[in-house]
């Protein structure tokens, strides 16, 4: 999942959220200069990204789009999960969507963790606007254009939302089948390392 599914699975804890998305900023094993509680965002990050990824829901999606979308189906997947998700975000959530990005987007955080780049990206995230735009097919579209552009190798991901259209059914079948398992997973996840 991408920005918004991470936020999701962030046991409804603002500063949860953030130490989750500085997750995907952090390389390597040692985190002793990080508090345990970024420790724990760190960890919860890797673990979605762990979970998405080996989920046999998931790996058989991705055995079906990866014709389609050869080396990116991966990343497409991430954020067509983002998009669903946002469009189906009542179904998960009795939080109203637009009102859990906008605590997440004005919550007071402190900088004292993190680097440039990670600030970098969540003032950009804020000032597009992103969480917002997840819902559209624009905002799909442009999610696509910009991750193709800044992957390293030629790619096919602006492809994606086309495959998307013409896949529909398939994908959200899949989307609601995973969340079912994932909410369930989480649930006992955070009783075990977040909230114990």
């Amino acid at each position: 999942m991408n920005f918004l599914g991470h936020l999701y699975f962030s046991d409804n804890n603002i500063e949860l959220m953030y130490a989750n998305l500085f997750g995907d900023f952090v390389k390597g094993k040692d985190l002793s200069e990080y508090s345990d509680f970024i420790q724990k965002g760190i960890h919860l990050h890797r673990t979605i990204d762990s979970y998405i990824d080996h989920h046999p829901i998931v790996l058989e999606l991705l055995h079906k789009l990866y014709p389609l979308l050869p080396k990116v189906s991966g990343i497409a997947v991430d954020i067509y999960f983002d998009h669903l998700l946002a469009r189906n975000w009542d179904t998960y959530s009795s939080t109203n969507r637009d009102t859990f990005i906008d605590n997440f987007y004005n919550y007071p955080i402190e900088r004292n963790f993190g680097n440039d780049h990670f600030w970098d990206v969540i003032d950009r995230m804020k000032k597009g606007q992103w969480l917002f735009k997840y819902k559209s097919m624009e905002g799909l579209t442009k999610a696509c254009q910009g991750l193709s552009n800044r992957i390293s190798f030629p790619n096919v991901l602006d492809q994606a939302p086309d495959v998307f259209i013409q896949n529909e059914l398939m994908i959200t079948q899949a989307f609601h089948k995973f969340m079912q398992e994932a909410k369930e997973y989480f649930e006992a996840y955070y009783e075990e390392n977040i909230r114990s």
